[in-house]
């Protein structure tokens, strides 16, 4: 029997050794793109210490979040007006499939990752093994104008999904991103065609950015942190 904790454990282990490979892949003077969530934290710990040592870098942050441990951290900030062409982005995702098509926005920070992956050269997606799928499944976060909340809704049913309103946690009402705006979680079953989806979410009016990122496959390396290692998928991770 497999207890729920030692589950757990196995995660935050693979997220723990993916987040710091991706971090041991940073070169001297990259303009780092740093994600948002759990597996992100491991590879800003590591590069802590690898600054410590020595490395040069400045990161564009994802998020609140993201900018706020990059200060713990040490890791110099700095934005897309400043860098607009990102060496390097390390990220997480909710789920992976075997096209390196990617679910993310499960910290509702998927817009401005989507922007900062579109500006980076490379992208570093380190994961633990629950995370790979066959098929992508997942719920799609998709980022809304709060005016248009009701409309993108139908439209979402329209398209064969059900898209429903995420509660805050700790807080009453509707999660609000860091743009000011809404958050659906719109469940589709299984994705046959998740290039199609992307775009027909994306080009309903409200939507700032849908929760699919298949547009970096190309220049995608992913991290799956195992009880062996870490397995990489996708392009070679050398910068």
């Amino acid at each position: 029997m497999r207890f729920a904790g030692s589950h757990n454990s196995m995660q935050d282990a693979g997220k723990r050794d993916a987040g710091a490979r991706a971090a041991d892949l940073v070169r001297d003077g990259t303009v780092l793109g740093l994600g948002t969530g759990s597996t992100v934290f491991f590879a800003v710990e590591r590069l802590r210490s690898r600054i410590a040592e020595g490395l040069d870098l400045v990161a564009v942050p994802t998020s609140y979040q993201a900018a706020m441990r990059a200060r713990e951290a040490g890791i110099p900030l700095t934005t897309l007006d400043e860098h607009p062409e990102v060496d390097a982005t390390i990220d997480g995702a909710d789920q992976v499939d075997g096209c390196l098509r990617l679910i993310k926005g499960r910290g509702a920070a998927h817009t401005r990752e989507k922007c900062v992956a579109a500006a980076s050269a490379r992208l570093f997606i380190a994961v633990d093994p629950s995370k790979m799928v066959g098929v992508l499944t997942g719920p799609i976060p998709v980022e809304v104008l709060p005016f248009a909340c009701k409309p993108v809704m139908a439209r979402i049913a329209g398209l064969g999904g059900e898209g429903v309103l995420r509660e805050g946690l700790r807080k009453d009402g509707p999660v609000i991103t860091d743009n000011g705006n809404f958050v659906l979680d719109a469940r589709f079953g299984a994705i046959s065609d998740p290039e199609h989806l992307e775009a027909a979410i994306e080009a309903i009016p409200g939507v700032v950015a849908a929760g699919l990122f298949t547009g970096f496959t190309e220049r995608t390396t992913v991290l799956v942190g195992e009880k062996d290692g870490v397995r990489i998928l996708g392009r070679q991770p050398g910068l």
